[in-house]
């Protein structure tokens, strides 16, 4: 670790505070980690696993670490930035950096792309930084752990309010919001959180406000012979125009919990580049009662394995010898026909969904979600 100079938080604090704008933070924790809370003006640095096992032996590019994030690569590579900080959760210094961590993947993409810029390695990761200087982070509002919140929603069951429409839309970010109809009926609600655009995942809710906010109609039920997943690069267009916009999107389908979820997890396997799982976790602390039925899991399992696929096609392109030649045209044809081509493939395995799914919420077998 040789070229990962050290630096305290003080400094970092100094710089921030100085001129933030010519520091590069990169976060090598996790998208889960991240969204919980992070150094203000950080970039989540990271690479899927699957990725970076194929890729083992080679340097990854900066466009993989840092796919969501084209003005930080371009400002980088023109020499924008005075100091490239990396850190994760606690390393104490650079002897502590491990070989295979996000560290190591993220530095030598800067050393192989950036190799002018001058990088250091926060001391103490995120964790020091935040109990010195609380107010440089930025933290999510803390969410309702799922038991105390399946208990309130449980208490509240008397007033004939049902679950679903209990509270109000959730945050899955800034821009992105998943709710019910009956939030989506509610204009106050709508106003009070700043929604410019619906999503409106459904074949029968209304659009009650077309002259006020943009609407998108995806018309499909929730039952287990729809494909949804056909619908999946339409919607995530959809949400980037809205975020282009500076506006923000509610999600919605009849009761929040099936199909518009399916399109937010859908949207973060894409656009932060997580696996169904991880993705699954974060919207479920946002709204405990998601709970896409069996068939929609499977497409987004499948959406998930395309991702990869098309990740790791990437990877070996990028990343192949010129000392071993083109892939041959066998090679290239079994790689073709292991990405899956048709949309959607009901006869997944079972044993591939994870037990955290039915555990914490079980999947919906009733239209209507």
């Amino acid at each position: 670790m040789e070229e990962l100079r050290e630096m305290d938080c003080s400094v970092l604090k100094r710089l921030l505070k100085d001129d933030g704008a010519k520091c590069l933070l990169l976060d090598c924790r996790s998208f889960l980690a991240f969204s919980a809370g992070h150094i203000r003006g950080a970039v989540n640095a990271r690479c899927n696993t699957i990725v970076r096992r194929r890729a083992k032996g080679s340097v990854l590019r900066l466009e993989q670490v840092l796919a969501g994030d084209d003005e930080a690569r371009g400002r980088l590579r023109s020499g924008m930035y005075s100091a490239v900080v990396l850190y994760d959760e606690r390393t104490p210094d650079s002897d502590a950096v491990k070989e295979d961590s996000t560290v190591t993947v993220v530095l030598n993409a800067l050393c192989r792309d950036c190799s002018s810029a001058n990088v250091f390695l926060l001391k103490g990761g995120y964790d020091r930084f935040f109990s010195e200087y609380p107010e440089f982070c930025l933290k999510t509002k803390s969410l309702p752990s799922l038991t105390s919140q399946s208990s309130i929603e449980s208490s509240c069951s008397s007033c004939g309010t049902p679950h679903h429409d209990q509270g109000g839309p959730v945050e899955i970010l800034p821009f992105l919001y998943l709710g019910s109809a009956l939030h989506a009926s509610k204009k106050e609600v709508l106003d009070a959180i700043g929604i410019s655009a619906l999503l409106n995942v459904s074949s029968d809710c209304p659009n009650h406000f077309e002259g006020d906010y943009q609407y998108k109609c995806i018309p499909v039920e929730d039952n287990h012979k729809e494909d949804i997943s056909s619908w999946f690069l339409e919607a995530i267009e959809f949400i980037d125009s809205v975020r282009d916009s500076s506006g923000r999107v509610l999600v919605h389908c009849q009761a929040g919990i099936s199909r518009s979820a399916t399109i937010c997890l859908a949207y973060l396997m894409k656009r932060k580049r997580v696996r169904l799982d991880e993705a699954f976790e974060f919207v479920r602390r946002r709204r405990s009662i998601i709970s896409p039925n069996f068939s929609f899991m499977g497409q987004l399992l499948q959406f998930e394995s395309q991702l990869l696929a098309t990740s790791c096609a990437a990877e070996a392109a990028a990343t192949a010898s010129p000392l071993l030649g083109p892939k041959t045209a066998a090679a290239a044809a079994a790689s073709a026909a292991a990405t899956p081509t048709s949309p959607f493939i009901f006869n997944f395995p079972v044993a591939v969904v994870n037990p955290a799914y039915l555990h914490h919420s079980p999947l919906t077998t009733s239209p209507g979600c």
